[in-house]
């Protein structure tokens, strides 16, 4: 018979291991000596230490799950229960009851923390839906539609919450949204029918406008015209494509018809030459307006000087261009102001200001390399006109490379 601290071979080849409730049959040895016997089941015990060793590794310090750990602590369990190996069994079971008691602690953490997580995750939800419910009023279309897309992103990096809360918060957060594309459309399709009904009435006014262009009512007609200048900017925008070309045939039309008044009226020169010095006088007047600080301030100034300018007459036909030349600066100054004022509401503006600049500053090219070709062929009336002509384009070109710069260039 041969015996250690934990463990005894009787001489029929029995194995036993000494428990605190007495010696436990471990098996039975037939194939060699009592002391290799013994060795064999030391060696399952050892084997033991060291897979409740690994265990206790893996529950401290990875992510193995609670369920995952019980189930192994409940196979280590089994195999101590069952004495199939020779040692301090008491201990082993010692160690796998502190392990359960571990594995429930870290249960208890995680559960705690994913509580947490979850609470987190709940307010900040809320906290987008409650700022997506503001935004869907919002009219500042470009900002609150970008701000919108973001809270998006931010939704889709959270965790999802238990599946009623996640589903009702997103409801509200989607019907935030789609409550604001709505109002969107709704906006800019309003805004296309109101362009569409001023493209429709300026052309009725450019209609009219070309029909008079070739009456000698001058008084009448002159009159009307100023009818449908009012006409035209109650109307409000058309399309910008639209808005150009409509407005080139009603200067076009109303230019017609005043350079034939002109013409007849040629003969007045010396009443003309009295008529010169006020509108220099109101030229004078209106470029004091200048620069335009206060839109609504500006444009009843100019049309107080404009309004006196209709009632002055004719002037000088020689001189008529670079007063009037004045006065159009003046005028497309402050409707460049008006332009200006409009861009910052509409959020096409600034491709159209680039646009507008790039013409413009084709216009004054051309204007150019005209009045250098006139004084090369000795034609100095002309040069002189193309010149009037040009500072009124130059100032506009100004105007419009002031509003680019409020883009940022």
């Amino acid at each position: 018979m041969s015996s250690d601290p934990w463990g005894r071979v009787d001489e029929t080849g029995t194995v036993y291991v000494r428990t605190a409730e007495g010696e436990q049959v471990v098996g039975s040895w037939a194939a060699g000596s009592p002391e290799e016997a013994l060795a064999y089941f030391e060696r399952k015990y050892e084997g033991l230490v060291v897979e409740i060793g690994l265990l206790e590794k893996r529950v401290q310090t990875t992510d193995l799950s609670a369920k995952d750990a019980q189930t192994a602590i409940g196979h280590i369990r089994e195999q101590v229960d069952a004495h199939h190996a020779v040692g301090d069994l008491e201990a082993l079971r010692t160690r796998l009851d502190k392990l359960v008691q571990k594995v429930e602690s870290r249960r208890e953490e995680r559960k705690a923390q994913r509580a947490k997580q979850s609470d987190e995750a709940r307010k900040a939800k809320e906290e987008l839906v409650a700022e997506a419910e503001q935004l869907a009023a919002s009219d500042q279309w470009r900002v609150a539609g970008e701000r919108l897309r973001a809270l998006v992103d931010t939704w889709k990096g959270l965790p999802r919450l238990d599946r009623k809360s996640d589903d009702e918060l997103w409801h509200r957060f989607s019907h935030a949204r789609s409550a604001f594309s709505k109002r969107r459309k709704a906006h800019f399709a309003q805004l296309d029918s109101q362009r569409e009904d001023a493209r429709r009435v300026k052309e009725r006014l450019v209609a009219e406008a070309e029909a008079l262009s070739g009456s000698t009512d001058w008084g009448t007609t002159a009159a009307r015209y100023r009818e449908l200048m009012a006409d035209w900017k109650a109307a409000g925008r058309a399309q910008r494509e639209n808005e150009d070309d409509l407005w080139n045939r009603f200067r076009g039309a109303q230019d017609v018809f005043f350079a034939a008044r002109s013409s007849v009226f040629a003969e007045r020169d010396a009443e003309q030459g009295e008529n010169l010095k006020l509108k220099e006088a109101l030229a004078d007047e209106a470029e004091q307006i200048l620069p335009v600080r206060d839109l609504k301030s500006a444009r009843a100034a100019f049309r107080s000087v404009n309004e006196r300018w209709e009632a002055v007459g004719h002037v000088p036909r020689d001189a008529r261009g670079k007063v009037e030349g004045r006065m159009h600066a003046v005028e497309r100054a402050i409707q460049e102001a008006e332009e200006t004022e409009w861009r910052r509401t509409n959020p096409e503006a600034r491709a159209r200001a680039a646009g507008l600049t790039g013409q413009l500053q084709a216009a004054v090219d051309k204007l150019r390399g005209q009045v250098e070709q006139a004084r090369a062929q000795g034609n100095n009336s002309r040069a002189d006109k193309l010149e009037r002509e040009l500072e009124g384009r130059q100032a506009l070109l100004d105007q419009a490379l002031k509003g680019l710069e409020e883009f940022g260039g």
